[in-house]
């Protein structure tokens, strides 16, 4: 099938029909689309990279178990082993974290049957106004990408107090793990802060999980998954973030120059060290993640909570004389920057 160029077609005015019908991607399943719009189609070079496997199908992200983090000595093993991963990685798995199984499943089927659910209630919270406490929309760099994912978003962002705000059909889901990720990704800050040779509370203490947002992505089924992305090869702007994967995969992460499956397994979770935490090192090693494919089975893919802060002070205020701040092996991350 030949694959239009973006002169050959009225791009903004496809990506502004798409924006003005408020239903997401979603929104053209339902409407029983049988080939997919222009907009979500890949180029042609993408498309012919893909003939070549650039999978490793039999290499595994490290594995982090926080079963024993109380214990002062299994503590020091469980920071090297972060600090390993991270340098190496910048992935892991993390299991025995103490979110319980049974909300991570009751998460993940809040936010499917609120997708799946009433269109005019995903209408009433689109939007691309990222001030909202609550938004639903697809594509965060909708006007901007060269050819969007198929996928779908909830956004509950950090200042929001109220649950009231939230839809009813995953209101206490959602209320109840963000409480529990709260809790996580402080912890995921302490052992970072202490792979860095800091006190447990110094990134804390920096304000770099105070805004803690909640994503919520929903790849609906798609008729022609080999000619779009799941998710776009990207990087994650953020200090952290903490994935939830459903049982349908598809996810892969950039190791050594080839793409790694990250396979589901039940009960855990995917933490990503984001751009921020690697600042300085980021030229070398870029930590990237995709989903190459729409699934041609509906349900969400992954499920996120970026921990970032804006207006970042350098992570080495603090140190003692001489030391440096460094899960990298390369120079320290000890730079300036801004999100704004």
């Amino acid at each position: 099938m030949d694959i239009l160029d973006a002169n050959e077609f009225d791009r903004m005015k496809e990506l502004k029909d798409f924006d003005d019908m408020r239903t997401g991607v979603k929104g053209l399943v339902d409407a029983g689309i049988t080939k997919i719009p222009n907009i979500f189609v890949r180029p042609a070079n993408e498309l012919a990279d893909d003939k070549i496997d650039f999978s490793l199908r039999d290499v595994h992200l490290p594995v982090v178990d926080l079963s024993q983090i109380q214990s002062p000595e299994k503590r020091k093993a469980v920071v090297d082993e972060v600090k390993a991963a991270s340098s190496e990685w910048g992935f892991f798995r993390l299991v025995n974290h103490g979110v319980p199984h049974g909300l991570m499943e009751d998460i993940l089927e809040a936010i499917r049957e609120f997708h799946e659910g009433d269109p005019e209630e995903k209408k009433r919270l689109y939007s691309r106004d990222t001030a909202r406490n609550l938004v639903y929309y697809s594509n965060y760099s909708f006007y901007h990408a060269r050819s969007l994912s198929r996928r779908d978003s909830f956004a509950v962002m950090s200042n929001m107090s109220d649950p009231l705000e939230l839809p009813a059909t995953c209101r206490e889901a959602i209320w109840e793990y963000r409480k529990q990720m709260r809790e996580l990704g402080d912890l995921l800050l302490e052992l970072l802060s202490e792979a860095l040779g800091l006190k447990p509370r110094h990134l804390i203490e920096m304000e770099c999980g105070k805004k803690h947002d909640l994503v919520c992505h929903y790849h609906p089924p798609c008729p022609e998954p080999d000619r779009t992305w799941g998710s776009t090869q990207h990087r994650d702007p953020f200090f952290l973030t903490v994935l939830l994967q459903d049982q349908v995969g598809g996810l892969q992460v950039l190791h050594q120059d080839h793409w790694v499956d990250v396979k589901p397994v039940p009960g855990s979770f995917v933490v990503n060290i984001g751009d921020f935490l690697q600042i300085d090192y980021i030229e070398q090693h870029i930590q990237e993640c995709r989903a190459p494919g729409a699934s041609e089975s509906s349900g969400p893919k992954s499920f996120g909570s970026p921990l970032h802060h804006h207006g970042i002070r350098p992570i080495g205020e603090g140190l003692r004389p001489n030391q440096r701040a460094c899960v990298r092996r390369k120079p320290p991350f000890i730079r300036r920057v801004s999100t704004k």
